[in-house]
């Protein structure tokens, strides 16, 4: 790999830990504390990462079990889940939140596959423009100590490594449009 491309296979690489992190956030039927990851919590008047708050667990597929290490926290927590786009009502016992996934219907898989794949799509655009980018940088090389050759053999390598990272994108969007199908 020439060392004039590393930079931009790291934005690739950082589009592809982005889109992972997305899909994260998309349910599947059981239940991930991923789709947690995005909420926060108001703790002491600062905005606060969920996870950071109190513990978070799976005792069983469908549900979330999220304790605050300070019961306090249990009515801040409840009002950021119903704020979030979540759309799953928490249930407070008075020591900890339960969140109960309901069944996903098919409807709603086929919803949220498509989902996946505006995604996927999103990713390889910004990939691309990584591509855009990185040739227009070659370009303006024209001209300096690097050859044609150079030139051309830079914006083939750069057209290679876009081609891996779609092919990487279009790999995780199949894997996660058969996760959410899947009954």
């Amino acid at each position: 790999m020439n060392e004039r491309l590393a930079v931009y296979e790291e934005k690739m690489s950082k589009t592809m830990d982005n889109l992972a992190g997305e899909f994260g956030a998309i349910r599947a039927g059981r239940a991930n504390p991923h789709v947690l990851d995005k909420i926060t919590v108001d703790y002491y008047g600062t905005p606060t990462p969920l996870q950071q708050v109190g513990n978070i667990s799976v005792p069983e597929p469908r549900m979330i079990l999220i304790q605050p290490w300070e019961k306090t926290l249990l009515k801040e927590i409840e009002k950021a889940i119903q704020m979030s786009e979540l759309g799953i009502n928490p249930t407070n016992d008075g020591s900890a939140i339960r969140l109960i996934f309901p069944e996903l219907t098919e409807e709603r898989r086929k919803e949220l596959a498509k989902d996946v794949k505006k995604k996927g799509e999103a990713a390889k655009v910004a990939i691309r423009n990584i591509r855009r980018d990185g040739i227009d940088h070659v370009k303006k090389l024209k001209g300096s100590e690097v050859s044609e050759d150079e030139i051309a053999d830079l914006e083939d390598e750069l057209q290679k490594l876009t081609d891996k990272y779609i092919k990487k994108v279009d790999a995780s969007v199949e894997v996660k449009s058969k996760e959410v199908l899947t009954v």
